[in-house]
């Protein structure tokens, strides 16, 4: 039987979509090249907006149109956060949420012989351990993820995450080194530690997020290490100092903001203000040499006045992110901030987001000038339509050149000499 698997959100629901594929490959399934023609379908869910569950739902309603007699899986983030709500199974014939990934066979060996939708989604446990899974090969051909964290513990008042990934939980040591180690062995070179909470990897062992970083960069074979999106929660001088030492580290920070305002801060339960965040900023400015920083900003929260968001503004401008992702505050049933009075205008939502991206947008051109001139070292990966080879530098910059003798998969040294709002053009 042939499967397809169409992901949805976050570099943690890609790393746990490969693991299904392995596990269906060691299985003796084969991956459709469409969901058209498979006879499993699997959505990897996101939760993170309502219109990330509008996604999913016009989806699976896709794929049944189109393909009424294949086998539609429902999993990840949605179905665990909105588990007693029945609409949400529709059109699905499994469903699981976030802590049977690994039973997958034995479900659709049950479907098969059954003939009934199964619904199968367990709670999380406050004492829930790490759920064992471990990746060979990745997606994509010279980049490679390791999830080594799951959970979060903060409860932001507008985030339904924590009941659809329970509380923290860390891989150990050295299962992260075995994983870095198969993946090097299979010609990956970079490595992307991801997490939901990154930044609290190991508090359960007085560990922190560089004790991983680490064990990657001493993988033989293994040139980058990076990390996915982290909060600045934990992020202190000595860890960041620490990261610096690490030849292999790339200094790309995706450090999430969420809002440029102490007020709005406040109200969504995040536990900074905007002096610890660009403190760790000045930070990562004077210990690393040409770092990125990048974001995301919410516009629109609950009780946002003029005021508020004008600071969001201010303060983005006066960080300088190399790039941003500006959303409106999206409501969600279950969270703190669905019940709080003063909930924003969906009209001024979208106006005040169109004026942030501009701003952002002003901000990420001036990043990529101040690239030009530089010469990086860049790991090639895909060759475009155009013929333009493309990769990344260290910083996380895109760029691209043309030139035939540029292999995917190797560095080189690339000279930047155009910028574009994207990306910079470069020679070798």
């Amino acid at each position: 039987m042939k499967y397809y698997i169409m992901t949805l959100g976050c570099k943690v629901n890609q790393y746990e979509s490969e693991v299904m594929a392995e596990l269906l490959n060691q299985a003796g399934y084969i991956k459709a090249e469409s969901y058209q023609d498979s006879d499993i379908n699997i959505v990897n869910s996101c939760t993170v907006t309502a219109t990330g569950d509008a996604k999913n739902r016009k989806l699976i309603r896709r794929i049944r149109r189109e393909n009424p007699d294949s086998i539609i899986i429902l999993c990840g983030c949605m179905p665990q956060a909105f588990f007693d709500d029945i609409s949400v199974f529709e059109g699905c014939d499994i469903v699981m949420g976030n802590t049977a990934r690994r039973d997958i066979i034995p479900l659709i060996e049950e479907f098969l012989m059954e003939r009934r939708q199964i619904i199968r989604i367990g709670e999380h446990q406050n004492n829930e351990a790490f759920e064992p899974m471990r990746i060979n090969a990745f997606n994509e051909r010279t980049r490679a993820c390791i999830k080594i964290e799951d959970g979060c513990n903060r409860f932001c008042t507008y985030c339904i995450i924590p009941y659809a990934r329970g509380r923290v939980r860390s891989k150990e040591l050295d299962e992260i080194r075995k994983e870095a180690e198969a993946l090097a062995e299979n010609g990956f070179k970079e490595i992307v530690l991801v997490g939901i909470n990154l930044s609290a990897y190991g508090q359960e062992w007085d560990l922190n997020v560089y004790d991983a970083v680490k064990v990657v960069c001493q993988t033989d074979g293994i040139e980058r290490v990076r990390l996915g999106s982290i909060e600045p929660e934990r992020m202190t001088a000595d860890i960041l100092s620490a990261l610096s030492k690490e030849p292999k580290f790339c200094p790309h920070f995706h450090l999430s903001l969420q809002a440029g305002c102490d007020t709005t801060l406040k109200r969504m339960h995040r536990h900074y203000d905007t002096a610890e965040y660009a403190r760790i900023v000045a930070d990562i400015r004077r210990l690393f040499d040409n770092p990125s920083i990048t974001t995301d900003v919410m516009v629109g929260f609950v009780g946002e006045s003029e005021e508020d968001f004008n600071a969001s503004v201010s303060f983005t401008d006066e960080i300088g992110f190399a790039k941003t992702h500006v959303f409106p505050y999206s409501r969600r049933k279950g969270t703190a901030a669905d019940k709080m009075d003063g909930h924003i205008d969906e009209h001024l939502k979208h106006k005040r987001a169109d004026i942030m991206i501009a701003h952002t947008l002003e901000q990420q051109r001036r990043f990529m000038q101040s690239q030009v001139g530089l010469t990086e070292p860049v790991l090639f990966e895909t060759r475009s339509k155009d013929g333009m080879m493309e990769g990344y530098t260290k910083n996380y910059t895109k760029v691209r050149v043309k030139d035939d003798r540029v292999i995917s998969g190797e560095i080189y040294d690339v000279k930047l000499t155009e910028a574009y709002d994207d990306y910079c053009v470069g020679e070798i």
